[in-house]
């Protein structure tokens, strides 16, 4: 049996989501990494053939990993338990994960979008889908109707947690207690 790799695809990822909170996106680079790592710039090219797909890398990653807890929070047989889950998510994953949170806040055109593969765009297109698709089921179990129910929905469920994580984690890069309060009063007055 083999050693693991010393530096891996993982290690290096968190090593560019410091790079982004310190400097922002445009510092990661594979040579920023790489110092950044300890590690020498083939290390990174090993796991990544170059700046863009570790760009689009590092964005997919931290999606995903916000959203697996976000759609296991939809699942509440209750409607509206699940949008007050749904948008307590936010809050409490931005809390626990502050540097990925930050991240998150520059959005994906600040990471090279337009130059990703077409397999990371369309990853990024299905996200996005599937978040849509999300909404709009919720919207439906909550007995809202068309355009207006879903942007009803979105809001409190989407808009009004990022809103209150976005002004405090670019401010003093953390969520301060209370803040679940606050966003489920909101969605429970937007959603009643």
């Amino acid at each position: 049996m083999g050693r693991p790799p010393r530096y891996d695809a993982d290690f290096l990822l968190d090593c560019a989501v410091q790079l982004v909170v310190d400097r922002g996106p445009a510092a990661v680079t594979v040579a920023g990494v790489a110092s950044a790592a300890g590690a020498p710039s083939g290390s990174v090219y090993h796991r990544f053939s170059g700046r863009t797909v570790l760009l689009a890398a590092l964005w997919l990653r931290t999606v995903h990993r916000f959203q697996v807890g976000f759609f296991a929070t939809l699942t509440g047989p209750e409607a509206i338990d699940a949008a007050l889950a749904a948008a307590l998510h936010t809050v409490t994953w931005s809390r626990e994960n502050p540097t990925e949170a930050q991240l998150l806040l520059h959005g994906p055109n600040e990471f090279g979008y337009a130059d990703w593969r077409a397999e990371d765009r369309e990853q990024a297109a299905r996200d996005q889908h599937h978040v849509a698709a999300a909404m709009a089921k919720l919207t439906r179990r909550l007995g809202l109707r068309g355009a207006a129910g879903r942007d009803r929905v979105t809001f409190a469920v989407i808009d009004v947690p990022l809103a209150l994580v976005g002004r405090h984690v670019r401010r003093s890069g953390r969520v301060p207690g209370g803040s679940e309060d606050l966003v489920a009063t909101t969605v429970r007055a937007l959603l009643s």
